[in-house]
C-alpha cells in the first residue's frame, strides 16, 4: 500500500460523497481531494511498472479512487446542470399565458371532460397541444438533463422543415490598371442542407384514482415522466441517429460517415489515434490544434464516462495531468483546459471506434424543435390506467463541421 494513505483513509474517501449530500462546494473540496490521492496513487503504479512490476492491490486501488473521482465529478457535473436550469427558471411551470386554455387542458387531463366552447387546440382523435407553460417546463427539463442541448445551438420551427443555406464562398478578384477593362468576376455560390423532425413520443400511464387526488402535481409528473424517455431517446440520436424519423448523429458526419457529404461545407474532420484501444496525450493535444482559433473559445471536450477514466491517468510531456477537476461551482472538469462534457452514448474506446469529440457544438450542431409537445388522452387500451401519449417532433443535424473534430481509434 502506498505510503501516503492507509487502507482506513482510502474507505474514508471512497464514501465521502455520501457526506457531502449534494452541497456542490462540499463535492468539489471532496472531488480535489480525492484527485490528490489519485495522483499519489498513479506516482506508485508508474514506479512500479518502471520497475516491470504490477502489483494487483495497487492497480485495484488506483481503479477504486478512479471511480470516486467520476463519481464525485458527474455530481457535480449534475449540480451544475441544476445551477444552469435554475438560472433560467427550470423545474417550475411558469405564467400561465392563456387560463381559460390551462383548465380545460386539465378538466381533460383528470376526467375526460372537453368543454365544446373551450376545445381549441385539441385535434379530431381527442389529442390536446399542451398548454404554453407546461411545454416550457419539459423543455427547460430537457435542457437540463440533455448534454447535447446544452452545448448545441436550438432552433424552434413552425412549420415541416427548415432548410439552412450555406455560402459557399467563390467571389474572385483582381488587379488592374487605372484604365484598364474590368471583366466579370466569379460570383459566390450557395449550398443547403434541409433539417426535418421525427417524431418523439412517451407513454406514461396513470390510475383514474390518481388523477383524481386534487394533491398530484399533474404538471411536473407529466414533466417528469416525459423528460426520462425524451432524454434518452434524443442524446442516442443526437449521436449516431441515422436521419429516418429521427436526427442525424454528428458521429454520422465524419470523414467516411454515412452522412459525410450531406453537409454543403464537408465532412467532420477526424483524428486517427495509433492505437486501438489507447490515447497517446499528444494525439489529444493534436486535437486541439486541429480546431481552427476561431472556434476554440467556446470548445468542448464530448466523451464517455469510461473514456474520461482512462484519460484522467494521461500525463503532459512535464509530468502534468491533463484532465483536472471542477474548483468552482459552475465550472465543469477540464482536459488541457477546455470544459469536459459528458456524453453516456458516446461509444467506448474500441478498435475503430469514435469515443472522442472536440469542438464548438454551439456553432456546430443545430437541434431543431417544432412547436408544440402534443398530448392524447387513452383510458380504454390498458384499464384501469389511463395512458398519456405525449409526441413532439425533433429535428437535428451538423451545422458547421469545421467547428467540430473526432478521435477515431485504429483499425485492428
Amino acid at each position: 500500500m502506498t505510503k501516503h494513505m492507509s487502507p482506513r483513509k482510502l474507505r474514508g474517501i471512497l464514501a465521502v460523497r455520501a457526506d457531502v449530500s449534494g452541497d456542490i462546494k462540499a463535492l468539489i473540496e471532496a472531488v480535489n481531494r480525492d484527485f490528490h490521492v489519485f495522483k499519489a496513487a498513479m506516482a506508485e503504479k508508474d514506479k512500479e511498472l518502471a520497475r516491470r512490476f504490477d502489483d494487483v492491490v495497487t492497480t485495484d486501488k488506483l481503479e477504486r479512487i478512479n471511480a470516486s473521482v467520476g463519481d464525485m465529478q458527474a455530481a457535480i457535473d449534475q449540480a451544475n446542470a441544476k445551477l444552469a436550469a435554475m438560472a433560467i427558471g427550470a423545474g417550475g411551470v411558469g405564467e400561465v399565458r392563456d387560463r381559460e386554455y390551462t383548465e380545460a387542458f386539465r378538466a381533460h387531463f383528470r376526467k375526460g371532460d372537453i368543454q365544446a366552447a373551450l376545445n381549441k387546440g385539441a385535434a379530431a382523435e381527442g389529442g390536446y397541444l399542451a398548454p404554453i407553460e407546461w411545454d416550457r417546463t419539459i423543455t427547460d427539463k430537457l435542457i437540463e438533463v440533455s448534454p447535447m442541448r446544452q452545448i448545441s445551438s436550438v432552433q424552434t420551427i413552425s412549420t415541416a422543415g427548415f432548410t439552412k443555406l450555406f455560402n459557399l464562398r467563390g467571389t474572385a478578384s483582381g488587379w488592374v490598371g487605372e484604365t484598364a477593362a474590368r471583366g466579370q468576376t466569379n460570383t459566390a455560390t450557395f449550398g443547403q442542407m434541409e433539417y426535418r423532425p421525427g417524431e418523439i413520443y412517451a407513454n406514461p400511464a396513470a390510475t383514474q384514482g390518481m388523477l383524481d387526488d386534487a394533491e398530484v402535481n399533474l404538471e411536473q409528473w407529466l414533466a417528469n415522466e416525459v423528460e426520462t424517455e425524451f432524454a434518452y431517446q434524443e442524446g442516442l440520436a443526437f449521436i449516431a441517429g441515422n436521419g429516418t424519423n429521427k436526427p442525424y448523429g454528428f458521429l454520422t458526419f465524419v470523414t467516411g460517415g454515412a452522412h459525410a457529404a450531406t453537409n454543403p461545407l464537408g465532412a467532420i474532420q477526424i483524428k486517427t489515434a495509433a492505437s486501438a484501444t489507447a490515447i497517446d496525450p499528444d494525439e489529444l493535444i493534436d486535437m486541439v490544434y486541429m480546431l481552427p482559433s476561431a472556434f476554440t473559445q467556446n470548445a468542448h471536450w464530448v466523451m464517455n464516462r469510461t473514456s474520461q477514466g482512462t484519460i484522467r491517468k494521461l500525463k503532459d510531456g512535464d509530468g502534468n495531468y491533463l484532465w483536472q477537476p471542477s474548483f468552482v461551482a459552475g465550472q465543469p472538469a477540464t482536459i488541457l483546459g477546455y470544459p469536459v462534457t459528458e456524453m453516456p452514448g458516446m461509444p467506448d474506446l474500441a478498435v475503430d471506434a469514435l469515443p472522442l469529440a472536440f469542438g464548438d457544438f454551439r456553432r456546430g450542431y443545430l437541434i431543431i424543435d417544432r412547436v408544440g409537445i402534443r398530448v392524447l388522452r387513452d383510458p380504454f387500451t390498458n384499464k384501469p390506467y389511463v395512458h398519456f401519449y405525449t409526441t413532439k417532433r425533433v429535428g437535428g443535424g451538423v451545422l458547421n463541421p469545421e467547428t467540430i473534430k473526432v478521435m477515431k481509434m485504429a483499425a485492428a
